[in-house]
Order: C-alpha cells, then sequence, then structure tokens
C-alpha cells in the first residue's frame, strides 16, 4: 500500500561484530508479527544472514534490508555487517537510512569497530539512537558502557532507560521518558508495566527532566506545561525531542538483551514516534550543488544503494525512492548513461523474502531486478529529468593481493566476473597492472578479499588463488656520468649506425643547466609513474641531426619503463645528449633509438644507482593494553614511528611503512589483538631502499636487454 512519507522509518542497525544485530532484527520482525520464530545466527536460521557465506561464517557479511509495520509507520530496517572489513556495506546503507541505531556490547562498551563507523555517521549527520545490548551477560558493565559512550560521542549522549539489574538474571528496565518500569518474563517477550521504586525515583526524574530540557529548546510552551503538570507524557514530548534527535541535539540510551528478546518492541515504538520521517530530514543533496525535497507528488527520482547478483534472477537492485511515486511499468532513465530501464518488478524486501508490490512513494525503499545497464551508485529519473543524486563516497582500500586465475583460456571469464563483482561492491578495485604484470585486486582487508574469491568460485564457477603481489619499485640515480655509445649493425644491404654522447644525472625541480654544455631544447617529461624526465638536445654543429631526437628520446623513455636494475621504472632523471655520430646511409631512426637505450643503460649502472621503494602513512587504532604488541609488529615491518596519540579509549599509532611490508597486516592485526584494532593507510611517499633489501631484488632480477656491438 502507498504510504505518505511523513509513516516511514529508515533505519540502518550499526555496531561492531558481535553487538547483536542480527539478532536484534529477529526481535523487531517476531514482535510485528513478520515471522511466527525468532531466527538464530548460530544455526542459519536469520532472516537477515541468508547468504551461503554468512550461513558459514555465522555472521553477516552484506546489508540486508527488512521492515516491519509498527503502529502507524512502516519502519525500514538495513542490517549491516559488523567486520570493517565491509565497511563498504554500511556506508551505502547509511546513504539511504534516516536514523542509525547503534549497538553497544555490554560486556565491551565501546569497542574500535563502534568508534571507527561513528566517524561515518557524522559525516552523513545521522540521527542516532544507542542500543546498549548483552544486558543479559554475566560481564555487563551498563554503567562502563555509558560513560565511554558519553566520553566517545558527547555530552549529547543522553540515557531515556537504564537497568535495574543489569548481568545473568536481567528482566528489569527503568524506562525515564514514560516514566515506567518495564518487567520482563525470564525468557523474554513482552513485559508488563511497573511503577518506578520510590529508590529509583529520583535518577528517574532527573533523567525525564533532561529529556524534557531537550524538548522544550525545540517547542515553545512545554517547559511552562512541565511545570505546571510535574512531568509530560512521550506524545507531549515528541514534536520537540523528534526535532532535537533529527538535528543530532540528543543520542538518546536504551537497554535490550536481543538474545532474550527484551526491549525491541519498545525500542520500535520510540522510532515511530520520534525517529525522523525521510520528510522531517534536510533535502537530499545533488551533484550540482543543488537539493531535492522529499515529496511523493513531485518528479521521479530514485538512487541504487547496492546491487548483488543471484543465481537465476540476475541482477537485484535495491534502491531509495527521493521523489516522485514509482509504479510497476514505469520507464525511468540512468542519468549516468543514458539508459532507459523498465520497472518490471517493485518488491519489499525481508531478507531473501521480497513481496512484489504495484508502487513505492518518496523516502520507501525498495528492490527491482534485471536492470540491465544500472548499478550501485547511480540515480534513475523520471522522463525529462536529468538531475543525480550525490555519489557515495567510498573509502579507500587498504589491502592488497594479486589474483592468479586457473588458465590462460579463464581470463576472459575471469575479467567479467571481477567486473560484475565490482559493480556489486565499489570498494572492491580491480587492477590490471602492466607494469607489474599482475591482477592486483585492492579492498578493505584480508576478510574482504577472501569474500570476493568465495563469491567469483561459487557464483561463476571459477578457481582463483592469490599471490603476494608484486611491489612498484622506482630506481634513480645518484650522481653524474656522460657514456659515449656506439651502435653499429652490419648484416648485408643497408646498415645501422649511430654514436651518442650522452650525461646523465639525478633531476631536482630547480636545478642549473648542465656544466660545459650549451642547452639547445629542453623538455620536461612528468612521467605517468610519477617524478620526471628531463631531456636536453645539446648538440653543437650538427654532428647529430636533430630529426633524430624523438627516436633518442624513445629509447630512453623505453628503458626508464623497464629499468637497469630490477626492472621497475625510473624517475628523476636528466639527461642531456651532447655529441655523437651518424651515417648518411645507415644511419635511421631505429639506430638512434637502440643507441640511447643501450647509452642509457650503462650510464645509470655507473651513476650509482639506488632503487626506492613506496611508503605508506599508517594509523592504527588500538586499545591501550594491546600496544606493545602492535608495536612489536610494527618494528618488524621496518616501520618508522612518527606519533602516538590518544583517541577515546584508544591509542592512535602512527607510523610509515614500506608497502612490501603491509602484505598480511590486516590478519596479523587481528589475530594479535583480537579484532579490537584497525587501521587505516594512504601512500606517503617513494624512499630509498635498505642496501641490503636492494641487493637481493637487484640479485634476483634477471636482465634480458641484448647488449648490441660497443
Amino acid at each position: 500500500m502507498a504510504r505518505n512519507p511523513k509513516n516511514i522509518r529508515n533505519i540502518v542497525l550499526l555496531g561492531h561484530s558481535g553487538s547483536g544485530k542480527t539478532t536484534l532484527v529477529e526481535n523487531m520482525l517476531f514482535e510485528a508479527h513478520e515471522i511466527n520464530r525468532i531466527g538464530s545466527v548460530d544455526d542459519n536460521s536469520s532472516t537477515s544472514d541468508y547468504v551461503e557465506i554468512e550461513k558459514d561464517r555465522h555472521s553477516s557479511v552484506y546489508s540486508s534490508l527488512m521492515h516491519v509495520n509498527w503502529k502507524d509507520s512502516k519502519i525500514n530496517i538495513i542490517d549491516t555487517p559488523g567486520s570493517d572489513d565491509l565497511v563498504g556495506e554500511s556506508i551505502s546503507s547509511m546513504k539511504v537510512a534516516d536514523t542509525a541505531v547503534l549497538l553497544v556490547n555490554a560486556k565491551y562498551g565501546v569497542e574500535v569497530g563502534t568508534e571507527l563507523i561513528w566517524e561515518y555517521v557524522e559525516a552523513f549527520h545521522l540521527p542516532t539512537v544507542i542500543a546498549i545490548n548483552h544486558l543479559d551477560s554475566p560481564q555487563a558493565d551498563y554503567d562502563r558502557s555509558v560513560a565511554q559512550a558519553i566520553d566517545r560521542f558527547g555530552s549529547k549522549v543522553v540515557e531515556v532507560q537504564y537497568p535495574l539489574d543489569a548481568g545473568a538474571n536481567f528482566s528489569t528496565i527503568v524506562d525515564a521518558l514514560r516514566m515506567v518500569v518495564y518487567k520482563f518474563p525470564a525468557k523474554g517477550g513482552k513485559p508488563t508495566k511497573e511503577d518506578i521504586p520510590a529508590a529509583e525515583m529520583e535518577r528517574a526524574k532527573e533523567l525525564h527532566n533532561k529529556l524534557v530540557e531537550i524538548a522544550a529548546e525545540n517547542e515553545e510552551g512545554l517547559m511552562e506545561r512541565y511545570f505546571e503538570e510535574g512531568t509530560l507524557s512521550e506524545d507531549d514530548l515528541a514534536k520537540g525531542l523528534t526535532i532535537a534527535l533529527a538535528n543530532q541535539q540528543f543520542f538518546p540510551i536504551f537497554c535490550i538483551s536481543a538474545g532474550k528478546n527484551m526491549g525491541s518492541g519498545r525500542l520500535m515504538g520510540f522510532l515511530n514516534d520520534i525517529a525522523p520521517s525521510p520528510a522531517d530530514r534536510p533535502e537530499a543533496k545533488l551533484d550540482d550543488g543543488k537539493t531535492l525535497a522529499c515529496d511523493p507528488d513531485k518528479d521521479t527520482t530514485l538512487f541504487i544503494y547496492k546491487t548483488i547478483s543471484e543465481a537465476n534472477v540476475g541482477n537485484v537492485s535495491y534502491f531509495k525512492v527521493y521523489s516522485g511515486t514509482i509504479k510497476t511499468g514505469d520507464e525511468i532513465t540512468n542519468a549516468e548513461n543514458g539508459t532507459v530501464e523498465r520497472l518490471n518488478h517493485i518488491f519489499i524486501s525481508n531478507g531473501k523474502n521480497r513481496s512484489e508490490i504495484p508502487q513505492l512513494v518518496a523516502g520507501d525503499l525498495g528492490v527491482t531486478v534485471k536492470l540491465k545497464n544500472s548499478h550501485t551508485n547511480n540515480t534513475l529519473n523520471g522522463k525529462g529529468v536529468g538531475r543525480k543524486i550525490e555519489l557515495i563516497e567510498f573509502p579507500e582500500p587498504r589491502f592488497r593481493t594479486a589474483m592468479v586465475p586457473p588458465d590462460k583460456n579463464s581470463l576472459e571469464k575471469v575479467a567479467r566476473a571481477l567486473t560484475i563483482v565490482h559493480e556489486e561492491d565499489p570498494t572492491l578495485v580491480v587492477e590490471h597492472s602492466v607494469e607489474l604484470k599482475q591482477t592486483i585486486l585492492h579492498g578493505q582487508g584480508q576478510l574482504h578479499l577472501d569474500i570476493v574469491k568465495a563469491k567469483i568460485e561459487k557464483t561463476f564457477g571459477l578457481k582463483i588463488e592469490f599471490e603476494k603481489p608484486k611491489i612498484p619499485y622506482r630506481e634513480t640515480i645518484r650522481q653524474s656520468v656522460d657514456e659515449v655509445y656506439r651502435h653499429k649493425k652490419q648484416s648485408g644491404g643497408a646498415g645501422q649506425f649511430a654514436e651518442l654522447h650522452m650525461r646523465i644525472e639525478p633531476y631536482h625541480d630547480g636545478m642549473p643547466n648542465p656544466v660545459g654544455l650549451s642547452v639547445r631544447n629542453s623538455e620536461v617529461d612528468e612521467l605517468p609513474w610519477g617524478g620526471k624526465l628531463v631531456f636536453n638536445w645539446c648538440i653543437v654543429g650538427g654532428t647529430i641531426d636533430s630529426r633524430f631526437s624523438n627516436a633518442i628520446k624513445k629509447g630512453i623513455l623505453m628503458k626508464m619503463e623497464e629499468g637497469p636494475l630490477t626492472g621497475s621504472r625510473c624517475r628523476d632523471i636528466r639527461v642531456s645528449i651532447f655529441d655523437g655520430k651518424m651515417h648518411p646511409v645507415d644511419s635511421n631512426d631505429m639506430a638512434f633509438q637502440l643507441a640511447s637505450t643501450m647509452a642509457f643503460k650503462i650510464a645509470f649502472k655507473k651513476a650509482n644507482p639506488k632503487l626506492l621503494e613506496p611508503v605508506f602513512d599508517l594509523e592504527v587504532l588500538s586499545p591501550e593494553d594491546m600496544v606493545g604488541e602492535v608495536m612489536g609488529d610494527l618494528q618488524t615491518r621496518r616501520a618508522m614511528i612518527t606519533g602516538m596519540d590518544s583517541e577515546g579509549h584508544y591509542q592512535k599509532i602512527n607510523a610509515k611503512v614500506p608497502l612490501s611490508e603491509l602484505f598480511g597486516y590486516s590478519s596479523s592485526l587481528r589475530s594479535i589483538t583480537q579484532g579490537r584494532a584497525k587501521f587505516k593507510r594512504s601512500f606517503s611517499e617513494y624512499a630509498e631502499t635498505p642496501p641490503d633489501v636492494q641487493k637481493v631484488l637487484i640479485d634476483s632480477h634477471v636482465d634480458n636487454d641484448e647488449h648490441g656491438e660497443h
């Protein structure tokens, strides 16, 4: 049925792995009578984790769209994976959500994964409800969890509820908004309402007063009514709290035990009553700087936030209707490529279970199938509309591995599979490296790429392997060298002849012209792989015709692309051609090209050459009690620590680490910190490789150049 956008709630569940998001969804579906029994992650019966790899791992790998009808609202719920390696699924879900429910595990408090996801919550300006879960655990520490939340997320964190008996016997929640106690049966389910005990009244009233003050900031006359009546109902406070939540003026805390189905109904009630609808949120940003209002009566615009490929179905597209009303049979145009797509089916979803419906209005989330040329991050519009929703910005990759196809005959199939997987998952970057002669996959971590591998093998029937990726080293020189090289070849008929006098020098911006040479022409090339080649023509008197200049430069560039030391690319070199000889018949472009290649190679090896390696800035967020292990591991990776700082309850370690030492770092860090530390990396610079490492690399390189005649 069509709904008013005011009666839609789009909720994304976020939190560290193990915080209980998928189990909470089961509670919500059960309480809303969408399912007749609560499924379990452990026995692979949950509605949300329905893909085979999720069942194998007993944890979420993909975001999953569900919905419940609760009171007046349709609440769309997106369950997201907790692993930082799969953050792309969370980011795309946050793009289309209007409220986040951030789960905190009461056993561990605010974990590093929760802190990192908070950065994206702030970037999306998402209204956020904090749900403290696992309050039935013997190790539950509610007060510590609240203190950490306030410390990390600020003073806007406000308790709406608190438990009376956190721990193994948890069953009682004090609700300071409704000023009532919820008492749950031992096995969970529907609670009874009781009066707040006298011993708790002062604390409950203090929290209630905070909520009144927050609401009163956004609603005139509320404070006066509170002083007159002594208390206010949730209905009285609803308007002011909705505005406050929508504007991130407060982050309410709720108490739940998803494992025992305690508290989910009350949470849904709050989302229904207080959480902002799509129409209450700021207008959507367009790529041209304009905005788009959530209005079902305007032109149609929808945005695909997730694409998956399913066997026997093909492309399955998850989308948000940002404007207008879409109906089955509508034709809409992809703003990226101009393709017209027909909506033959529109579904609402509960995990893998999809129900076909005739239409969806602005603000709602839905699913369609078999769009031919539309993927994640694409905007589709009604006739005559060309707007584009601002794109989702995915994080840079942090992990790389090389992919080995099963055989040469499978290359085309593998390439096609990688294209499809990338369309589903934009956080995967596929690089066909001509330089390294490898296909490099860049992702968020080992887990991320293992999942990509499993999907390719399962979906496309292709057996692939991963191997250590090569490193894009660079070669350069330390000193100036003059070299004379003669290329002479006679094999019947016209021969080849070219003689070059070449000077090569290490180059840096602003250096003076070469000593003792007269520069007639100078060309500065920004090399595609970084660094520069400066090519000086210093011939006086026509000993070499200037028409051979391009061929000489081409020969140098060919050798720079596959350097003399290790076959790596060369950079930051100045080459000056200052003398030579030519033959009226035997000199040609090819002769001078070959001569320049060999002259450059010989001179390079004499010029005290050095190998440069790519170095990355690494930022590690680690629990304080594990800093020693993290630092010890970094030292084995030739890391240079550049700084340490506190961030929340974590220590932030900054270091510079060679790319060659970062292979496997994702798995290593997870292992030594039990998954409690996270990292990000970015390219910093090329730096000189240590002599011992350089020697090994040079010794292992086989130079296949033909030496010619000298």
